[in-house]
């Protein structure tokens, strides 16, 4: 019993943490690029992610609120927030934005054929 409430308590650390980065990622990403990835507003995915950090905080994890929470936390992360660094949306830069490719340079390498 006492590895299962140890398995637990890492769990638990480990959804603190990921919402958390969510949230601090958020709002570093300026509001702008949240409309024009035609997603939420800023405001709206922090109180989201907020909200899911708080209560990875203050609830178990056998309970559907930290799961709810895990939800949001999961959407921020694979959908909004690579909307989000495409539309150039601060807080890092990202990796396509340094050296100088050419014109024809995509995220995985040239388009026109060149190896």
């Amino acid at each position: 019993m006492q590895g299962f409430a140890g398995l637990m308590w890492l769990l638990s650390m480990a959804l603190i943490v990921f919402s958390g980065f969510a949230f601090v990622d958020a709002a570093i990403r300026r509001e702008d690029a949240y409309r024009a990835a035609d997603k939420k507003t800023k405001p709206f995915w922090l109180i989201v992610l907020g909200l899911a950090f708080v209560v990875n905080l203050l609830f178990p994890i056998l309970s559907f609120l930290p799961i709810i929470g895990l939800v949001a936390t999961i959407v921020y992360m694979v959908d909004v927030r690579p909307a989000i660094r495409q539309m150039g949306g601060g807080g890092g830069g990202g990796w396509r934005h340094r050296g100088g490719g050419s014109s024809s340079d995509g995220p995985y390498g040239p388009y026109n054929g060149r190896r």
